[in-house]
């Protein structure tokens, strides 16, 4: 949640009226004051206002707006992108499998049918295209599977015992990502988690269980419980 000081210059003049105090009187006057102003004390804004997830919605607040786009946040699958390294097996076709890296041109050259389409493409949506290529007049029914060598790492942060870069594999839960991250801590609020897909910058509010995936890239933060 975000933290939002209290006035520095409130904290000054209390902390000016403490130094003034005298006698038995001083740690009384000192308390007194800096209480008065809310030094000593961490204010937090709540995580009330973030769009949340709701069924396969995601609500958003009047001053969020929404929009177009929030439900693809969430409901999302991976993406290709330049770098990304695949795995392209065509059964019985030993010659035109191999590993191939999509280039910085957003496409992956394969034997016989040249370059396909990658960058922004599902691994379905690649599997399909190159599945396509082939069958135009190369091969008859193909068979082709497509796997990710080097998925980006995720990070869990916040109210868990090790926080930090964790590394992706498929079909991981938000809770399994918690435990990796050697669970909550006592102060921990395990009804929802604070999400921010790679490339998005948005943060939307899981409530936990989630029938959603963790992804590569993702930044999933743990909030803190008030007593």
């Amino acid at each position: 949640m975000s933290r939002i000081h209290s006035s520095a210059t409130a904290c000054s003049n209390a902390v000016a009226r403490a130094h003034r105090a005298r006698g038995a009187r001083v740690w009384t006057a000192a308390v007194l004051a800096l209480t008065v102003a809310g030094c000593g004390q961490t204010r937090y804004a709540t995580d009330e206002s973030l769009p949340t997830v709701e069924g396969r919605h995601v609500q958003t607040s009047a001053t969020q707006g929404g929009g177009p786009g929030f439900e693809d946040t969430v409901t999302r699958v991976y993406r290709l992108r330049p770098g990304d390294r695949l795995k392209v097996t065509v059964f019985q076709e030993a010659e035109l499998s191999g590993e191939y890296e999509v280039s910085v041109h957003g496409r992956v050259a394969l034997p016989l049918i040249g370059e396909v389409a990658a960058t922004g493409f599902s691994i379905q949506e690649f599997k399909e295209a190159v599945t396509a290529r082939l069958a135009d007049g190369y091969l008859r029914q193909p068979r082709v599977s497509v796997e990710v060598l080097n998925y980006r790492p995720f990070y869990v942060h916040g109210e868990v015992r090790g926080a930090g870069e964790f590394k992706y594999q498929p079909g991981i839960s938000f809770r399994d990502a918690i435990a990796m991250a050697g669970g909550s801590t006592y102060r921990a609020d395990e009804s929802y988690i604070i999400l921010v897909r790679h490339g998005d910058g948005r943060e939307i509010k899981v409530p936990l269980p989630s029938q959603y995936l963790v992804l590569p890239g993702d930044n999933i933060r743990i909030p803190e419980r008030f007593f």
